[in-house]
């Protein structure tokens, strides 16, 4: 059994672990639980009833929090000539094509997330296995396979993120910073909840929101009452 700190032991005794809230009382206990030094990452945790196993009820998609991440994301995108421009003047932080490929081959991984127009991607796919062991391989589902290049860097640099089913069945996302306040925190957790809901597969059968918890980086889990959701 995981031993916890001092802090953790003493923000699990504010709440009741097996009882579950309502979003907003949820989402207030976990700004209360944040006692760190730094302003920690709030992150939603949510069980499906799916089988990940099943091409057919896989879910993946993007969602724009209302209110961001709380996170400034650094975006790399592989374009040229007028797309290049186009990434640069939407406020793409890197913009180039082979240049950059030659660099990431070379270890270099200063970015966040990864834009490339599809005329790119037959170079971009050669940094495949380099790209996709982080997670960072644009992705037409993902909208970074684009070659509207404003609107996906403008979108990222708004609080983009990308929700994807891990091999429980679950889903983990960010949905802001305890520094926000708790009327931000709770409409960031309605957008995620909502795209969840219109991913949902067509073949997935009987009870799609198994459950749903909050947390900050360091403290404990507060669970979260689906109804609404539903």
């Amino acid at each position: 059994m995981a031993k916890h700190g001092k802090k953790y032991v003493e923000a699990a005794k504010l709440f009741d672990g097996e009882a579950t809230y309502e979003p907003a009382e949820a989402v207030s206990l976990v700004k209360k639980t944040a006692t760190a030094k730094f302003d920690e990452t709030v992150e939603a945790a949510v069980r499906l009833g799916v089988d990940p196993r099943k091409q057919d009820q896989a879910v993946r998609g993007v969602v724009v929090l209302p209110h961001g991440t709380g996170k400034t994301q650094r975006v790399l995108v592989f374009a040229k000539g007028e797309k290049a421009k186009e990434a640069e003047a939407a406020g793409a932080d890197f913009v180039g094509d082979q240049d950059m490929i030659n660099k990431i081959q070379q270890g270099w991984f200063e970015f966040d997330v990864c834009v490339a127009t599809p005329d790119m991607m037959s170079e971009v796919g050669k940094l495949g296995r380099l790209l996709g062991g982080k997670g960072l391989m644009p992705n037409p589902k993902a909208g970074t396979v684009t070659f509207d290049v404003t609107k996906a860097v403008q979108e990222i640099k708004a609080g983009k993120i990308e929700y994807r089913l891990d091999k429980a069945g679950q889903i983990h996302a960010p949905i802001g910073k305890a520094s926000f306040s708790e009327d931000q925190l709770n409409e960031n957790l309605k957008a995620l909840m909502e795209a969840l809901n219109r991913a949902k597969p067509a073949a997935a059968k009987g009870v799609y929101l198994k459950g749903v918890a909050v947390s900050a980086t360091m403290g404990p889990s507060v669970r979260v009452n689906t109804t609404s959701y539903k």
